[in-house]
């Protein structure tokens, strides 16, 4: 009877099975929003496809989704190629993800932005990040494809403008999967010899595809992160990549590259021939200036009479040493005066005085204080004796020396009344010197007196 049931991990088993024979399901076009999206420590992805009326859970394991260009986010409407399968543990059919790629605009363009925005928000395109080009470089390094016309127009144009710069090509890969690497290790090659004084960084015109060297992320942080000054010069002057930037300078094409990073000689003669006109006349005119200033000196008195000159010079001198000598006696005569000032000033208010005028002051202080203690004290002691003998006068001993007791019952209250003790019972009347153990015979009372 009981062979007929199945168990519900059979019953998993025989509907996975008829979905992996169906052929339409092992190869599924499908596009929807994404929702519940979930990128799993190990790589996976989690997420929910959906459109208006429906939705199916979805996974992309990390071996498909390691090479894709752009970060999918909840809400993005994606094309999907994947295969429709069970999740056996739960017995629900979901989406196996092979490829995904945006919907109405173009994965490579998506990452650009995706990848532009995080490193903006970095902060790694301010221009307080970026280094000066300096302007007579001794040694260019050039990281490009030593085969590309890039190549050629850059050394054609340091060498037409400026060919006593030295120039080193650090030959890379400018396209392909492992030319982001490639570019990366020449940066820091560059930067670990410490001989170049700028780079130049970049290749010719191409697809964004052919560019998508200079769109990663390592690339953009190893320019980022050079302590040499880069300049920037990929593709044509239509074509921006991230690379653009972050460097330190971006040029339209690798010519300008070049035009920007050495100085025209042409340009530098035709400004040392200016220069050199200029010195001449400012030369010039200094001389024609010194010239004047040296005949005003000829014609002058102290030139043409040395004699009487020299002669009023010393008259003055001495008029200056008189003066000098007065100021200073004078000087010397006010200071010994406030000198014998202060000296008399001080036998007046000797410390010797002080002290003996402050021990009178504290011998006076003491027989003043002694003689108020004693008041005090004597005070205090006759306070003292008064309190005592009330007290004497009041103590219930004194009274008691006079014939008078206190009984106490047996529970040792103090009996105040006949009221409180019974005939035959036992109790305590204490005396002066000593108690008694006595038991009640009788008890009388006595009236009170209204």
């Amino acid at each position: 009877m009981n062979e007929k049931y199945l168990t519900v991990s059979a019953l998993t088993k025989y509907i996975k099975r008829k979905f992996e024979l169906d052929n339409h399901l092992k190869e599924v076009w499908l596009k929807g929003e994404i929702s519940n999206f979930k990128h799993h420590s190990r790589g996976h992805m989690y997420l929910t496809i959906k459109d208006d009326h429906s939705r199916v859970q979805a996974v992309m394991f990390a071996g498909n989704n390691r090479f894709m260009k752009f970060k999918p986010e909840n809400g993005m409407n994606v094309l999907i190629k994947g295969e429709i399968n069970i999740y056996e543990p739960q017995g629900q059919y979901q989406l196996y993800i092979q490829q995904m790629e945006p919907d109405g605009i173009g994965a490579l363009y998506l990452a650009f932005e995706q990848l532009k925005e995080k490193l903006s928000k970095e902060g790694l395109f301010d221009q307080s990040k970026k280094k000066p080009i300096p302007k007579f470089p001794r040694h260019i390094g050039v990281v490009t494809s030593p085969t590309g016309a890039a190549v050629k127009d850059i050394l054609t144009t340091i060498r037409r403008r400026y060919p006593i710069v030295k120039v080193t090509v650090i030959p890379v890969l400018v396209q392909g999967d492992y030319a982001a690497t490639s570019i990366v290790k020449a940066i820091d090659f560059s930067n670990s010899i410490n001989e170049f004084d700028v780079l130049i960084v970049g290749r010719g015109g191409g697809s964004i595809e052919e560019l998508w060297s200079f769109n990663e992320e390592i690339v953009a942080r190893a320019i980022s992160s050079s302590n040499i000054p880069i300049i920037s010069a990929v593709g044509h002057e239509t074509d921006f990549t991230i690379s653009d930037f972050v460097a330190d300078l971006r040029a339209a094409t690798p010519t300008a590259a070049a035009e920007l990073a050495v100085p025209s000689q042409e340009e530098l003669k035709e400004k040392l021939i200016s220069l050199r006109r200029s010195l001449s006349r400012l030369s010039a005119i200094k001389l024609t200036t010194t010239r004047e200033r040296l005949e005003q000196l000829r014609r002058s008195y102290a030139f043409r009479y040395p004699a009487q000159l020299l002669q009023q010079k010393e008259q003055e001198l001495d008029k200056q040493v008189d003066n000098l000598t007065k100021t200073m006696i004078g000087l010397y005569n006010k200071k010994n005066e406030q000198r014998q000032h202060l000296l008399k000033r001080l036998g007046q208010q000797h410390p010797e005085k002080q002290l003996q005028q402050l021990k009178k002051q504290v011998n006076q202080l003491t027989l003043r204080n002694q003689h108020a203690f004693k008041n005090e004290f004597q005070s205090l002691n006759n306070k003292f004796d008064s309190t005592l003998e009330k007290l004497t006068i009041l103590n219930p001993l004194t009274t008691m020396k006079r014939g008078y007791s206190v009984s106490y019952s047996q529970q040792g209250t103090v009996i105040r009344s006949s009221k409180q003790v019974e005939p035959g019972e036992q109790i305590t009347v204490k005396l002066y010197n000593g108690s008694l153990d006595c038991q009640v015979w009788g008890i009388e009372e006595e009236k009170e007196n209204d």
